[in-house]
């Protein structure tokens, strides 16, 4: 049971988006009258419900699944560097010396 926050205490407007992977989810949740957001991910989501229901009990409002589209294996990995290709040199390659 391992959970990854992403974002914590999030604008909802801003933060969920497709760029997220789709097993994240969004959760809601009350502290002192203020409603707040954050969007984790998780193996399942009840790993995700049971960690914010132990944390916030009956703050807890809702958990629902994020706008996110991304494979969970690709998502937040840097694009692999690609190998650049070697250029020629300026000059034309010399011409083989006659042999004697």
């Amino acid at each position: 049971m391992s959970i990854t926050v992403i974002h914590e205490k999030c604008d909802l407007e801003k933060d969920n988006n497709t760029k997220l992977p789709y097993t994240a989810y969004v959760i809601q949740y009350e502290i002192e009258g203020k409603l707040i957001h954050d969007i984790a991910m998780g193996s399942k989501a009840v790993d995700i419900f049971d960690h914010y229901y132990d944390k916030y009990k009956k703050g807890f409002k809702w958990l629902k699944q994020s706008n996110g589209t991304q494979k969970p294996n690709l998502w937040n990995q840097a694009a692999p560097k690609r190998k650049r290709k070697k250029r020629s040199s300026a000059e034309p390659p010399k011409p083989p010396e006659p042999s004697s």
